[in-house]
């Protein structure tokens, strides 16, 4: 898929609710209780090239210290549900303020080796906006064309050993920057809906 993505077709291939298309599991997902969380999947619509805005932690956090995320944390007792709980981190992590978001629908849960149920909100964001980064949480902010994130030409699958077990993963190398584990997962999430739905050639 390389051609600039049918934002009406990526629309439908949403779920409308939370958890209506099932989850996905990593591979080290164990028995455990996992940790109600969400994040925003902020496409932005730039004219003729929609990108998705991504950010780069800082690396002394605790969860997932240096990687590349969709803006979102854990469920707090405040939030309504995923979407209050994305927009919220959204706006806490990065400044993108919620009436710049039109909330399209939901992708998989994606359940963490990590200990984290995670509802992938899309969103479609429209500029100009303006991002005021928090800099304990986030290190960078930065945007990918989402034709890109969407070619499987640029997909990758890596393997690494992890608490005693082969753990596979999924990643999309872009220039000098590594996009793997959750978020990378969540794209290829997101190409296997539009599939379903694309016309066969």
């Amino acid at each position: 898929m390389t051609a600039g993505p049918d934002l009406n077709l990526l629309r439908a291939c949403l779920s409308p609710q939370p958890g209506g298309y099932g989850a996905v599991h990593e591979d080290a997902v164990g028995d455990g209780e996992l940790t109600p969380a969400a994040v925003l999947v902020p496409i932005v619509l730039h004219p003729g090239q929609p990108t998705v805005l991504l950010t780069q932690r800082t690396a002394h956090l605790r969860d997932h210290a240096g990687q590349i995320s969709f803006p979102g944390g854990r469920m707090e007792a405040e939030d309504s549900g995923p979407v209050d709980a994305a927009l919220r981190e959204a706006e806490e992590e990065i400044g993108l303020a919620p009436r710049h978001v039109e909330v399209v629908g939901f992708l998989p849960e994606y359940r963490t080796g990590t200990g984290f149920n995670v509802t992938p909100v899309v969103g479609f964001v429209t500029p100009p906006f303006d991002l005021r980064l928090d800099a304990f949480e986030v290190a960078e902010a930065f945007e990918v064309p989402l034709a890109f994130l969407l070619d499987t030409a640029n997909h990758r699958e890596h393997e690494i050993q992890w608490r005693g077990r082969l753990r596979r993963y999924h990643a999309m190398p872009y220039g000098d920057r590594f996009i793997w584990g959750a978020t990378a997962g969540m794209i290829v999430s997101l190409c296997r809906r539009l599939a379903l739905l694309a016309p066969q050639a």
